[in-house]
């Protein structure tokens, strides 16, 4: 029994360090998506940390400010959706390989 204690508490070592290690690695990935054609960009890395937004010149209008800010809101939001499923992605790849039940749908 104690063999079996130790081994577990090995794995669950050996996952924490490569989940770290994921982390890590996630953090130097970026994402990207747009709104508005194109017109609005924005870059998202694996922590859900907006990098960058960039702005065409052609869609900033003056006299329509809410329309550029709706366009800002939707690339930001699907950036960070990309980032949350390449995460999930990533961390599913850790946690499928255990065989508990549930846990693969955690991350």
């Amino acid at each position: 029994m104690k063999g079996g204690l130790g081994n577990i508490v090995r794995q669950a070592q050996k996952m924490q360090a490569n989940m770290q290690k994921v982390q890590e690695e996630l953090a130097l990935k970026t994402v990207e998506a747009s709104s508005g054609g194109g017109m609005v960009k924005a870059v998202v890395n694996g922590k859900q940390e907006l990098l960058s937004v960039t702005i065409e010149q052609q869609v900033v209008n003056p006299s329509d400010v809410e329309m550029l800010q709706d366009l800002v809101v939707a690339a930001v939001n699907e950036a960070i959706k990309r980032s949350q499923a390449m995460m999930n992605e990533e961390m599913g790849k850790l946690t499928s390989g255990l065989g508990v039940p549930g846990l693969s749908g955690l991350f």
